[in-house]
């Protein structure tokens, strides 16, 4: 059975699973490694309500990558196709530091025991609750939203950035 161009055959696929876990979206933004292109990037949202609460940049001798979390995602999207930009969206775990210095050490033991690596992960610019936050970028977001939550620590949503 063929379901090419022509086939008259129109396919309603659910490909996406309903998720009842808190994440925020991050997108990588790819720029040239020269003078002036993050000050080009962050003028794109000039003017709007998109702030950016989290950033961290990887570079190269010819590239970088951006990686922002934005206050408002959707919009943000918008005003990134808009200026032509290459970007990739992922899912990351936004955790609030609890008080005390072993806050950093108890959530790397909750993801370790959920076998879970860390790819990378950065600090908020902003504190939605009065508290640090760190976004992480693991193997499995859902895993990690419930041993983080089941450790008793405060996962955000993308609602927590819109407010800040």
């Amino acid at each position: 059975m063929s379901l090419g161009e022509g086939s008259g055959s129109e396919l309603d696929f659910a490909t996406l699973e309903g998720r009842d876990y808190p994440s925020i979206t991050q997108f990588s933004v790819f720029l040239e490694n020269r003078v002036g292109k993050l000050l080009e990037l962050t003028r794109v949202f000039r003017g709007s309500k998109v702030k950016i609460v989290g950033l961290s940049i990887v570079d190269s001798a010819d590239c970088c990558i951006v990686r922002l979390i934005l206050s408002h995602p959707e919009q943000g999207r918008e005003l990134i196709e808009r200026a032509e930009l290459a970007v990739a969206e992922n899912d990351l775990v936004v955790v609030e530091l609890k008080n005390g210095p072993e806050s950093l050490v108890e959530i790397c033991a909750a993801l370790i025991q959920a076998e879970l690596n860390i790819h990378y992960a950065y600090p908020l610019i902003v504190h939605p609750h009065g508290r640090s936050a760190l976004a992480l970028h693991v193997d499995n977001v859902s895993a990690a939203c419930q041993n983080l939550r089941h450790k008793g620590f405060e996962l955000l949503c993308e609602a927590d950035l819109t407010a800040s």
